[in-house]
């Protein structure tokens, strides 16, 4: 099982949008949302991911595709 830490910032028009649950579900991604603030005009989140190498990268692209912009992250998550 490989990890990875990233940053997920989304736009005012995917604030509401399921796309965390959906990348869990679509592509057996673990997630494990560390800290995360939503606005009227921006939203954002830092999830530990758990999963194949190939899981986390298809789901990455995918989460990209919905117009979320993705931030890979390294050290201590809860650091900020």
């Amino acid at each position: 099982m490989s990890n990875a830490k990233v940053k997920f910032t989304f736009p005012p028009t995917h604030i509401k949008d399921p796309i965390i649950w959906e990348l869990a579900h679509q592509f057996e991604v673990i997630t494990n949302i560390r800290r995360a603030e939503v606005g009227d005009d921006v939203g954002w989140v830092i999830l530990e991911l758990t999963g194949t190498e190939e899981q986390i990268e298809t789901g990455l692209n995918w989460v990209r595709s919905k117009g979320v912009r993705v931030d890979p992250l390294g050290g201590d998550v809860l650091e900020g």
